[in-house]
């Protein structure tokens, strides 16, 4: 492939390890004894794949279009299963408008505003961290940044965005505890114009328990950021940790209900087994997958690059 350097191809197999070796051995059970892909193959197949988190209604369009090249091709050994799957996996990605990006690029905005990224998503999927680590590859890649600690409801959450800002060096804007989120955001954008920064990011609380509730907060926030930039936020970052499995797709199912989520992030992934998500989630949601978290290191965070993801699942 090529498109990452090889440190980041490194990380992205390692953090990929977990999966790729239960895909694989699930698979290796459902070609034995077979040198075709027949209807039993394809039937064992379905239940890998759902069993690796991938989701019933995209296994089931996976599966269809296996069917289809059957047909066109007449004939398909077992052995070339794998590569066939990584063809149409990386295919359903694309159309899914995920974007084969390789760095961390801030698009151009109108008149040169700062780039406003909203982070939303639930306690405990690994938010506060993404958005530590992309203050650090924004930074790294020279561009100023300014953090928003709007998740005003967790003392926890704004000490950890203060360690996170201390160590990348950025600046963040902070209210006490129990402060209204969205006077936070305002603070963030007028001080992230004032110092002509390129990245806001703004974290948001991650509560679920009322839907009612956090659209209401959600849409504040926005309005008074539109205040300063009217065009702001050029992105909503829904945080998800890949871990949960199934419970990743409802917690992205309730968040696209109370706002308009652009993009995605996948937490995690380096300790499970269920990387399958990705494609899963990318698919039934139409939202690009912008980044994978892949280990610990503040390097582990990837743009994510379906080629990359797919050959390192089927390598």
């Amino acid at each position: 492939m090529g498109f990452f350097s090889r440190t980041k191809k490194d990380n992205l197999d390692k953090g990929l390890e977990k999966t790729k070796e239960s895909v694989f051995k699930k698979l290796s059970r459902v070609v034995v004894g077979k040198s075709t892909v027949d209807d039993e193959v394809l039937d064992n197949l379905e239940e890998v794949l759902i069993t690796s988190d991938v989701g019933v209604e995209t296994t089931l369009k996976i599966i269809e279009r296996i069917q289809k090249r059957i047909v066109k091709e007449k004939y398909i050994g077992t052995s070339e299963l794998n590569a066939i799957l990584k063809e149409e996996i990386a295919e359903l990605l694309q159309e899914n408008n995920s974007i084969d990006a390789t760095e961390f690029v801030v698009p151009e905005t109108i008149n040169k505003v700062p780039y406003v990224i909203m982070v939303v998503g639930v306690n405990g999927v690994g938010k506060t961290t993404t958005i530590g680590k992309l203050a650090y590859q924004y930074k790294k890649a020279g561009k100023s940044v300014v953090i928003g600690a709007a998740d005003t409801f967790r003392a926890a959450a704004i000490d950890q965005l203060e360690i996170w800002a201390q160590r990348v060096d950025v600046q963040l804007i902070k209210q006490k505890m129990g402060a209204d989120p969205a006077s936070v955001a305002f603070d963030t954008v007028q001080s992230a114009v004032k110092a002509n920064a390129d990245v806001v990011l703004i974290d948001t609380a991650g509560r679920l328990h009322n839907k009612i509730n956090l659209m209401n907060e959600l849409s504040k926030v926005k309005k008074v950021m539109q205040k300063i930039i009217p065009e702001a936020p050029h992105e909503v970052l829904l945080v998800l940790d890949g871990s949960t499995g199934q419970n990743a797709f409802e917690q992205a199912k309730q968040f696209t209900l109370a706002t308009e989520v652009t993009a995605l992030a996948l937490t995690k992934l380096d300790g499970t087994a269920k990387g399958g998500v990705v494609i899963g989630i990318s698919d039934q949601f139409r939202i690009p997958v912008r980044y994978i978290g892949v280990g610990e290191g503040m390097d582990d965070l990837l743009v994510f690059n379906r080629l990359e993801f797919v050959d390192s699942l089927f390598k």
